[in-house]
């Protein structure tokens, strides 16, 4: 071993005793003739002292600079009274070094680690392995490990297998479009990389694993967004012989374990919430508790008005109307309605209505609003009721289809929520359950919500004469307004399989085609299952504070799924692709 200790280990227990340390130069600092080095490995920083006296490793540190790759010997000693640094693990002592060796120079890099400095992700990205140096790059990867590492650990107590799934399968869209590989053995043929472990779980169980567990990588090749990547880690559950009650309380323990175990978090038991309930009062199926600010239905009382865009949808069975109550901001000025009006018309709303409450007692004069004069003071004073405002408070309306009011109104309570700092706690987990089967398309047909394996809460027959009602045996857990994962009870009965596949308009030749190995194992005894899968970067990019899951992955892709580190993806010579059957599109040259 080169090494003796880690930096980060280093504290009063090893006064006296000699150590030697390998890493980073992470600063450097020349003092009253004497040089102090802040050397740096993944697990902190530990303070080297140099002295003139000791002349040859003195003159090596002179000519050190940050990012050298150095290994250090020398005498742990206390710091100085008003030198102590209580922030980090090895503040309170110093090395005294007696000897110094350079393992690596290094140039300048690109960009400083020591600092919190305004730096591009892009060029962050291209240098990632430097960037991943940063003291808190490293403690999330850290981080990562040890969320791993704890689940792992429940998962192997409490009797589940850990099986690899294929990487190159049949494409079988989830939802997403598929990542494709070409076959060079099959010519013309396509693998596709996992969305999921889905399928292949489901036949374990049919193989009677009975409880499985993968930490998987999956390929999504879908339209980026901050919380999206083409390549994410997932962690894959599903068991057999249990009902959502049994997987849930499993996999609830588990997370409250982890963050007991990984930050010293104590949750309590999580509440359930029907969709319909968090849709209702949040307008999101990932409400975030944290904020004390709910929607309010309230069309009853403006069916009647001479005002159609409030009527309107209030008339209308696939129309909402709702008010969001904001206490104590009657105040707001004009520019901040404006930027949330903006704000929520990136959600499909064609405007943000408000009441300003100066005075309820003066009735309709004591409240400021260009649609006051279109509302009967009757309906107003129950509507505002009915919100619960009192003077001084604001009240945001959105009327429109009810999809759109629920996502314009939530992003807005979000966004409010976090604008005027009213989270009223620092962990709000819940499990969302009750979710419809399907969810309607443009065109008419339907969508799966979770996806085509999930189980109704009701009979083949039930659900053919009424797909649009009926609830399946779903559920997601939520952790601060995001979907920490999701399950389901699976179909484990090929007819039913295929009355939810006839009415999601897949017909039977595409059935067979695509799914034909599912339904196969469905004939030979697949017992009950289900399962769950959480996503892993969400998970820590939660645990972490990061802004971005971009944050908790060690080589991540940019938002338009390129790596600029590797250049990745990049052409490939007119061999590799004669093998594969492949021939590009000539492209026109330029004139």
């Amino acid at each position: 071993m080169m090494r003796s200790h880690y930096c980060g280990h280093l504290n009063e227990s090893l006064n006296g005793q000699t150590v030697t340390l390998c890493g980073w130069v992470h600063r450097r600092r020349d003092h009253g003739g004497v040089i102090f080095l802040d050397i740096r490995d993944r697990e902190g920083l530990a303070q080297v002292v140099f002295n003139p006296e000791q002349a040859a490793v003195f003159a090596t540190a002179d000519r050190v600079r940050s990012e050298y790759v150095v290994k250090v010997t020398g005498v742990v000693n206390p710091r100085p009274d008003g030198a102590v640094n209580p922030n980090m693990p090895s503040g309170a002592i110093e090395v005294i070094a007696s000897d110094l060796e350079v393992l690596n120079q290094a140039e300048t890099t690109p960009f400083p680690l020591h600092e919190h400095s305004d730096v591009g992700e892009e060029t962050r990205l291209r240098y990632r392995f430097i960037d991943l140096r940063r003291p808190e790059m490293a403690a999330k990867l850290k981080l990562r490990s040890r969320v791993t590492t704890s689940i792992r650990r429940y998962l192997d107590d409490n009797g589940f297998l850990d099986v690899e799934t294929p990487i190159l399968t049949r494409a079988t869209p989830e939802g997403a479009r598929d990542y494709l590989v070409p076959s060079r053995t099959h010519p013309g043929s396509f693998f596709a990389l996992p969305q999921s472990p889905q399928l292949f779980k489901q036949l374990l169980m049919v193989a009677g694993v009975d409880r499985y567990y993968q930490i998987a990588k999956c390929f999504r090749d879908e339209d980026l967004r901050a919380d999206r990547q083409p390549e994410f880690t997932q962690i894959d559950i599903e068991t057999s012989f249990m009902d959502e009650a049994d997987i849930m309380s499993v996999t609830e323990t588990m997370v409250r374990q982890l963050f007991k175990d990984v930050l010293d978090v104590e949750f309590a038991e999580f509440p359930h919430m029907p969709y319909e309930e968090a849709m209702r009062r949040f307008g999101s199926d990932k409400p975030d508790l944290r904020i004390p600010l709910e929607l309010v239905d309230i069309a009853d009382q403006l069916t009647e008005v001479d005002f159609k865009v409030f009527s309107g949808p209030a008339n209308d069975p696939k129309g909402r109307v709702a008010a969001l109550r904001v206490p104590g901001q009657g105040s707001m000025p004009r520019g901040k309605i404006d930027e949330y009006t903006k704000y929520v018309s990136n959600y499909g709303a064609r405007g943000l209505a408000y009441i300003k409450v100066n005075e309820r007692a003066k009735g309709a004069e004591g409240l400021q609003s260009p649609i006051v004069k279109f509302i009967p003071e009757e309906n107003l004073n129950t509507i505002l009721d009915r919100v619960g405002a009192v003077d001084g408070d604001i009240v945001f309306f959105g009327a429109d289809k009810a999809q759109i009011v629920s996502d314009a109104l939530g992003a807005l309570r979000i966004r409010l929520g976090h604008d005027l700092d009213l989270l009223t706690c620092e962990w709000a987990p819940l499990w969302v359950v009750d979710f419809p089967m399907f969810e309607n398309n443009e065109d008419g047909s339907l969508t799966a919500i979770h996806h085509p394996f999930t189980a109704p809460k009701c009979s083949a027959e039930e659900l053919r004469a009424n797909p649009g009602t009926a609830l399946s045996r779903a559920y997601d857990m939520v952790l601060n307004g995001t979907e920490l994962g999701g399950g389901s009870i699976r179909i484990h009965d090929r007819s039913m399989q295929q009355t939810v596949f006839e009415i999601l308009g897949i017909d039977e030749a595409e059935q067979q085609e695509k799914f034909g190995f599912l339904l196969d194992a469905l004939k030979y005894g697949a017992p009950p299952h289900g399962g769950l899968a959480f996503g892993l970067d969400r998970l820590v990019m939660l645990m972490t504070g990061a802004q971005s899951i971009r944050e908790v992955i060690a080589f991540p892709k940019t938002q338009s799924a390129a790596c600029v580190m590797t250049q990745a993806p990049g052409t490939v010579d007119n061999t590799a692709l004669r093998d594969l059957h492949i021939r590009l599109r000539e492209q026109p040259k330029a004139e």
